[in-house]
C-alpha cells in the first residue's frame, strides 16, 4: 500500500492513537496545503462543512482553496472530544482575519469516520463564527504548525 493509499495511524483508535491523528490533521491544516490534505480522505469522501455538502478530493482542495482565500493569516487547535473504533469526535477552534482586518474565532465540532487504511471516508463539521478584536487573539504563534509547547484548547479556556 503507497503512502496515498494509507494514513497512520490506523483504526481501531486507541487514546494515545487518536490524538496522535487529530494532531496530525491540526498539522496538515495549518500547514495550508490543500492538494497534500486532500491525500488523507478517500477519494470519494463525505464532507458537510457549515451549509456546503460534497465529495471527493477534487471537492475538497477547491473547498480548501476558497476557505483560505477568505480566511486569512489562519490558526489552528483539535482537540480530541471521543472516539470508537473507527471515528473520532473532535472539537476546535481557529484564528483568521478577512480581508478588510476584522478578526474572528471559529468554533466546532467534527465527526470522523475512517477506512481501515486510516484514510477519513466521512467528515461532519458543524462551525460557529465570533468577531473578536485583534487584542482578543489567542493564536498568535508565527504562520504554520502550532508549537509543540503551545496550550491546548483546554488550557486556553476555550
Amino acid at each position: 500500500m503507497s503512502s496515498e493509499e494509507s494514513r497512520p495511524p490506523f483504526p481501531p483508535f486507541t487514546e494515545d492513537t487518536a490524538k496522535a491523528k487529530v494532531r496530525a490533521a491540526e498539522n496538515a491544516w495549518n500547514g495550508k496545503t490543500p492538494e497534500k490534505i486532500a491525500l488523507a480522505y478517500t477519494p470519494d469522501s463525505e464532507w458537510r462543512n457549515r451549509n456546503e455538502i460534497f465529495s471527493g478530493r477534487d471537492a475538497i482542495i477547491n473547498f480548501l482553496q476558497r476557505k483560505w482565500k477568505k480566511e486569512l493569516d489562519y490558526r489552528l487547535i483539535k482537540e480530541l472530544w471521543a472516539y470508537t473504533e473507527n471515528r473520532i469526535a473532535v472539537r476546535f477552534a481557529y484564528e483568521w482575519r478577512d480581508d478588510s482586518g476584522n478578526w474572528y474565532r471559529s468554533y466546532g465540532n467534527e465527526n470522523w469516520q475512517f477506512e481501515a487504511n486510516g484514510l477519513m471516508m466521512k467528515r461532519y463539521a458543524s462551525i460557529n463564527d465570533l468577531a473578536i478584536n485583534a487584542n482578543q487573539r489567542k493564536f498568535d504563534w508565527p504562520s504554520g504548525l502550532r508549537p509543540d509547547n503551545f496550550a491546548e484548547l483546554s488550557e486556553l479556556g476555550l
